[in-house]
């Protein structure tokens, strides 16, 4: 009598996956080189697939909580875009949850007075890029004297740098050592960033000596209009699109679940062909056609099943 195996673990470590789409490029995997070259197209493929469309298992929800008077809010630096948000008043069986609406660069822009309070009823999503590099005039930490000979203690609230902050933004984010610090406002003529909220995007905030190096982290962040008025307990409470994570190496798996293991097989086999010496073009055409029916498959079937409500929306407008 036959017997099933019993088990349903199958999966494709990194070894086992750049082999066999070498092989299908017709190639053996013989070389560091021939590994690392396929490492990099893996890490380029996934990057194609969020440019794809939604990546069902990269979904995840994340909570801020909103502070008095603070605008902006940074969001991990892996994230590609805001699937959906509300603002959470409450906790526990008391939580009530109410739509904040996203408007764009534009809209956001047009508004009249963006320090207004009040619960925030809009959300502007900025999709920085989550590189940091240094400020274009080399800013460094002058301080206030309040951390010894210049430099700042882990409370201090009004920052001076130098050797001036004119290219800096209006408002923003600064890093001085492991520290992120969001600054809402600037004053270029004394060169001091003014009402500054300390450790920010999970840093802790701490002294720093003078002449520190100021960074400028370009995090994709929030900001929410009204700016949150005292005592409102707002948590803006989101589901998130992250990037998936990079290719590792050796015996560990990707991050993807099973279904997408053939697409991502035959889509190294393609990225690999179009660059491999010897591969006949051919076999790089029959590749393609074999990546985008297994990504078309996968993809289908990693969709949102749930029928489709629409709930309208009543506007009242009076004179």
């Amino acid at each position: 009598m036959a017997y099933t195996t019993g088990t349903t673990s199958f999966n494709l470590n990194m070894n086992d996956l750049i082999e066999e789409a070498f092989e299908r490029c017709g190639l053996e995997l013989r070389t560091g080189y021939d590994f690392r070259t396929a490492q990099r197209s893996l890490n380029i493929l996934t990057i194609e697939w969020a440019n794809r469309g939604i990546n069902l298992w990269t979904v995840e929800e994340g909570q801020i909580p909103l502070v008095t008077g603070q605008i902006s809010y940074p969001l991990p630096v892996d994230t590609i875009d805001l699937l959906s948000h509300v603002v959470r008043q409450g906790t526990l069986q008391n939580q009530i949850d109410i739509n904040i609406s996203r408007i764009s660069e534009d809209t956001y822009s047009t508004i009249p007075n963006k320090l207004a309070v009040g619960r925030p009823i809009q959300v502007w999503i900025n999709r920085q890029s989550g590189n940091t590099s240094p400020s274009a005039n080399k800013d460094y930490l002058v301080g206030n004297g309040s951390n010894g000979n210049g430099g700042i203690s882990a409370t201090d609230t009004n920052i001076q740098i130098g050797p001036n902050i004119s290219d800096l933004a209006a408002t923003g984010f600064i890093q001085f050592d492991n520290e992120i610090i969001y600054y809402p406002n600037v004053d270029t003529t004394n060169n001091y960033l003014l009402n500054c909220i300390r450790g920010q995007n999970g840093t802790t905030a701490t002294s720093h000596a003078y002449s520190a190096t100021a960074l400028v982290p370009q995090l994709p962040n929030i900001n929410v209009w009204p700016t949150p008025n005292a005592g409102g307990n707002y948590t803006f409470v989101y589901w998130r699109l992250r990037r998936i994570q990079d290719a590792g190496s050796g015996v560990v798996i990707n991050d993807i679940p099973y279904r997408f293991i053939p697409p991502m097989v035959s889509g190294l086999a393609y990225y690999l062909s179009m660059k491999l010496a010897g591969v006949d073009p051919n076999r790089v055409a029959a590749l393609k056609m074999e990546y985008d029916q297994q990504w078309d498959l996968a993809s289908q079937e990693d969709r949102e099943k749930a029928p489709v409500r629409f709930v309208p929306r009543n506007m009242f407008y009076t004179r």
